[in-house]
């Protein structure tokens, strides 16, 4: 089975990133997590990039706030799916790093989750994998009824406190 890439920007992403972690951990997808920056280690961001398909990665979240470049350097340097996470911040509460992730000029794209999207990044790196992966395929419909049948439970228990 292929891997899924996890990178953050800083440390500060964890918590996001977290949940992109137990998400694909819950479905027994393998990820490898590093924290690189677009800014302060270019050229590490860039070799796990160019060595990700060689290395048995099929899709790489990538995840970071503020100026938020990193999904778009990770895109410029490997053809596999990249998913970004913009990562909401103090100063604009995300949107910078929403625009910055999602931005990106034709020929480098980038699937672009909300922010602090980190579940959602995560499954859509399965559906991914589950094109050519029936084992994925059959965990992402489980999980899908699953959560409907969580849905509907809550259903009940409210419907039956409230409707006469």
């Amino acid at each position: 089975m292929k891997k899924i890439g996890i990178l953050m920007g800083s440390a500060s992403d964890l918590p996001t990133v977290e949940k992109a972690i137990a998400t694909l951990q819950g479905l027994e997808i393998p990820v490898e997590v590093h924290v690189f920056s677009a800014h302060r280690t270019p050229d590490e961001a860039r070799d796990f990039a160019r060595g990700a398909r060689a290395n048995g990665f099929g899709a790489i979240i990538a995840a970071a706030g503020m100026a938020a470049h990193l999904a778009g350097a990770v895109a410029a340097n490997t053809t596999l799916p990249v998913v970004g996470i913009p990562c909401k911040s103090a100063s604009l509460d995300g949107i910078d790093a929403l625009l910055s992730t999602v931005m990106m000029p034709p020929g480098i794209p980038v699937a672009t989750v909300g922010i602090n999207g980190a579940v959602n990044a995560a499954l859509l790196c399965a559906e991914i994998l589950a094109v050519t992966d029936e084992t994925v395929a059959a965990k992402l419909e489980a999980k899908r009824k699953a959560d409907a049948e969580k849905v509907l439970a809550t259903d009940a228990e409210i419907a039956a406190k409230f409707n006469s």
